[in-house]
């Protein structure tokens, strides 16, 4: 199969406040540059906002270290609706997996941080050493020992490195993560129960695994990719955005970044899915552009595919890095990338 998908560029989390969550997330997970900060019309979302063009405001910011960064997203003409109570093994994103280079100094950060609630620390044969956030808006995160090398130690925390998401039918998640988004190798499959933040529940586990793409401009930054699919096996689990609209606060999309949109929708479409939303040109985000689409996994929850064609290098020369003039399958230098870290949060 070919390698299409690079890894997670960011994922998306509604807020009603989207100044105030850039810093949140800067102090909490070292999300500290930013790539965009862009207010204008979700037109191309209205058949996830109630069939209504809605105003927005979108901040993507990352923690160059490792992995993917954050799109902070918030509704600038409705209120957002807030996120209710929810449980493990419930359907859609559960939580963020976020890489750190020390388990137990990053315990120790996040043990003492009034902003979050912290598990203790988890260690497992087959997921090694993780323990559980939640921040104070009700979103959470898993903290997993990662072994790849950051292009800084800067911070107690990477970035994105994956997501625990919640499915009805494991095998049919399973075959639409990896026949579809390439993410294929089985890392382990078990049946265990989960206490997480006080619910216990009985789970079936499929952790799915993607190694660093060598090719792709932002394949030294993004790294592995981690896909942990769970079904709820001694309960009926509830869809975490029913009734809700996309962009609500929560965890609204898992965003991946793609080397070739045609030929990704080619393969969605063989396997029998199609993209819901196709920007088809390049869509503009302030500085930055590029081609995005969303594909809904079998239970609904929304993946968003980005084929990046412009980013800011240094925005006040006017410095961009042009995507589509460049060699696709090559990797930007290190050098470039720490370029980004210019534009501060």
């Amino acid at each position: 199969m070919q390698d299409i998908i690079t890894g997670i560029q960011q994922v998306g989390i509604g807020v009603s406040n989207a100044n105030e969550a850039k810093h949140l997330y800067k102090d909490l997970f070292g999300m500290n540059v930013k790539i965009f900060d862009d207010k204008s019309p979700a037109s191309l979302m209205s058949a996830y906002t109630g069939n209504e063009i809605h105003n927005r405001h979108a901040i993507l910011t990352m923690n160059l270290s490792c992995g993917g960064g954050f799109e902070i997203w918030q509704f600038t003409s409705r209120t957002p609706a807030m996120q209710p109570e929810s449980k493990i093994g419930d359907i859609g994103i559960f939580a963020v997996k976020i890489r750190t280079g020390d388990i137990a100094a990053a315990h120790k950060f996040y043990s003492v941080n009034s902003s979050v609630t912290t598990s203790s620390v988890h260690t497992t044969p087959l997921q090694g050493r993780y323990f559980w956030v939640k921040d104070n808006l009700g979103n959470r995160f898993q903290i997993v020992q990662c072994g790849e090398k950051y292009l800084s130690n800067k911070f107690v925390c990477g970035g994105v490195g994956g997501a625990v998401i919640g499915v009805s039918n494991i095998k049919t998640a399973v075959d639409f993560y990896t026949n579809v988004l390439g993410i294929g190798k089985i890392v382990f499959e078990t049946i265990s129960s989960e206490i997480v933040f006080g619910k216990k529940v009985l789970l079936k586990k499929i952790l799915l695994q993607k190694k660093r793409n060598p090719n792709g401009a932002f394949s030294n930054l993004l790294g592995d990719i981690q896909i942990e699919l769970v079904q709820a096996l001694d309960n009926i689990p509830a869809k975490i955005f029913e009734n809700r609209y996309w962009g609500d606060c929560g965890l609204i999309h898992l965003c991946f970044d793609v080397l070739d949109m045609d030929k990704l929708k080619i393969r969605a479409e063989n396997n029998g899915y199609s993209f819901s939303i196709d920007s088809q040109g390049s869509f503009p985000m302030e500085d930055a552009a590029g081609r995005f689409c969303y594909i809904e996994d079998p239970d609904g929850t929304l993946i968003e595919l980005v084929e990046t064609h412009k980013i800011p290098i240094i925005k006040k020369i006017g410095w961009h890095l042009d995507l589509a003039k460049r060699k696709r399958n090559s990797p930007l230098p290190k050098w470039m990338i720490r370029m980004l870290g210019l534009s501060k949060v």
